[in-house]
């Protein structure tokens, strides 16, 4: 297998891993409160990471700190937001809209540059829409509180993949990332403290959830992550990540009872096919560019 393929194969069992950490998350509000739940799950990532990388993290330096910061606020509101929305929708509709920042990023891409969505990107706007309205709409056209929280979850991840794109240009990525998850973990145990009672898990699977959150989920997900991105092109890895609801639906089914409803299929294929539109056209902009460079430095 080649370099590449083998990075492919690991971004697989990354996206695999974070389709199954909707299922530990469910696991975790068992026992836990939404903030503890984050707050242990950040923090076991920050050392178990940081363990593996600590000659890294003891280089690093202000800028690095002040990006990790503001990072790990999203990352915060992201996971907390995913919890509470959890509460009151399943498992395989939060997969399904969490993937809407496949979309959503060219969207406000294009309000920052003051440029219209592409066709292929307008398309995949309806499609993913289309496909989000038969996922969460009732028979009275209502839409259930953990859907929206769902959805401003995926707008702040969708702000936190831009925002990572600028910022590990100028910084060394994995203390980055690690410092990250530390912010977010302190910034979870002040609001348990603040708002809910700090507790450990108090069985088994509370604990399997949060061992599996911050282990597997997030401290492998993500130096995973940064391993294969550097053998793998970003088309091969959005088109891979598409591939989450689909995991997230399949853990639920086999963990959590979750049934294979009509509305899944067909409000999920919608979404899938705007997420694989919008990557099609990510990955033919990106061949157009290329060939421009080469033929300038031809001429």
């Amino acid at each position: 297998m080649s370099i590449q393929g083998k990075a492919n194969l690991l971004m697989i069992i990354v996206t695999m891993f974070w389709g199954l950490s909707y299922t530990f998350m469910v696991m975790g509000l068992e026992t836990l409160a939404v903030y503890n739940v984050v707050a242990l799950r950040c923090i076991i990532a920050f050392f178990a990471a940081g363990v593996i990388f600590y000659k890294r993290m003891i280089k690093v330096d202000i800028k690095t700190l002040k990006y990790a910061a503001i990072q790990g606020f999203f990352l915060l509101l992201v996971f907390a937001l995913s919890l509470f929305g959890l509460q009151t929708t399943s498992v395989s509709n939060a997969g399904f809209i969490l993937s809407l920042t496949v979309v959503l990023v060219p969207i406000i891409s294009s309000f920052i540059d003051k440029k219209l969505p592409s066709r292929a990107v307008s398309f995949a706007i309806i499609c993913t829409m289309i496909g989000i309205t038969i996922l969460t709409a009732q028979g009275t056209f209502t839409f259930q509180k953990g859907d929206i929280l769902v959805a401003i979850a995926a707008l702040g991840y969708s702000i936190y993949l831009l925002l990572n794109s600028k910022f590990t240009r100028s910084v060394e990525s994995i203390s980055y990332g690690i410092y990250q998850l530390g912010f977010a973990g302190l910034y979870g145990l002040v609001l348990t403290l603040l708002f809910e009672a700090p507790t450990l898990p108090n069985t088994a699977a509370s604990w399997l959830a949060i061992i599996g959150l911050g282990i597997i989920c997030s401290a492998f997900c993500f130096v995973g992550q940064t391993v294969a991105q550097q053998y793998t092109s970003a088309t091969h890895t959005g088109l891979i990540f598409s591939l989450e609801p689909i995991f997230a639906a399949m853990f639920a089914m086999m963990f959590l009872g979750e049934g294979l409803t009509v509305k899944i299929l067909i409000g999920g294929s919608f979404i899938l096919i705007g997420n694989f539109v919008a990557q099609f056209e990510h990955m033919h902009l990106s061949r157009f560019l290329k060939k421009q460079a080469q033929e300038k430095v031809m001429h």
